[in-house]
């Protein structure tokens, strides 16, 4: 395994600190960045979508739980699987109740929403010992008007806003062909009595809100995955994680 090389505590603090102009730059552009996404403009929802929960029909007001916002988690879970998308799975086991307390305090609720049917949610989450909130998606357009599920025999192809010829030419047009479900996040507001679609986000970007990758960027051996610099890092007998940062 190639480690880092070693050095002089005075050589490590030279470097740490020319690393440490390059890391807030990052901090101001991700400011920057922040206040943009929420400059943006916000997209009436006039579809009437309801969701199969533990305790019956749900509408989406009813995913808010009494608050203003709504962070919702499109969970990989094809109607046709037993279990629910594994890099799904690691990103969930992290919603802990502290840290949905925490957004309940800010006017904000957390769901999780998947095609596949409830029963098939609700042994996955037993299994789990998960406590969020998770409903079903099964048999409405949701997934399809969200672009999680991609079938263009369904819906329009899209996926991360490129449509069938832009994902084609970035080298993701197997998505043009069959069913695939696709991770990501979503926002809604509720004001004024009515429901808008304020942000959504796939593909690498969803990554940010992985806790144990923030953690592992911090290590000198990273998330050990193939695709990080410095190579030879990465322990060869790792289970694969797909590579999202397209």
């Amino acid at each position: 395994m190639a480690l880092p090389e070693v050095t002089s505590p005075a050589a490590w603090k030279a470097a740490r600190s020319e690393l440490l102009a390059e890391e807030k730059e990052l901090t101001r552009a991700r400011d920057r960045l922040n206040t943009k996404r929420r400059q943006l403009p916000r997209v009436r929802v006039s579809e009437d979508y309801h969701f199969d929960g533990p305790s019956g029909t749900a509408s989406l007001v009813d995913l808010f739980e009494g608050r203003s916002q709504l962070i919702m988690q499109h969970f990989m879970f094809d109607p046709g699987w037993d279990d629910g998308c594994p890099s799904c799975t690691a990103s969930a086991d992290e919603m802990t109740e502290g840290l949905q307390d925490h957004l309940h305090a800010r006017d904000t609720s957390f769901a999780v929403v998947s095609r596949a049917p409830i029963a098939k949610i609700e042994d996955y989450r037993t299994r789990r010992g998960w406590t969020f909130p998770w409903y079903s998606s099964f048999g409405t357009s949701f997934n399809y008007d969200f672009h999680v599920t991609v079938d263009a025999t369904v819906a329009p192809v899209e996926f991360n806003f490129r449509d069938a010829a832009e994902l084609d030419a970035t080298g993701a047009g197997w998505m043009n062909e069959g069913s695939w479900e696709q991770p990501g996040y979503s926002v809604f507001l509720h004001a004024d009595g009515e429901v808008f679609h304020t942000y959504s986000m796939y593909a690498g970007g969803a990554e940010w809100l992985g806790g144990s990758y923030a953690f592992l960027d911090l290590t000198p051996l990273g998330r050990q995955e193939d695709w990080e610099e410095p190579k030879g890092r990465s322990d060869s007998g790792r289970a694969a994680v797909p590579d999202f940062s397209s």
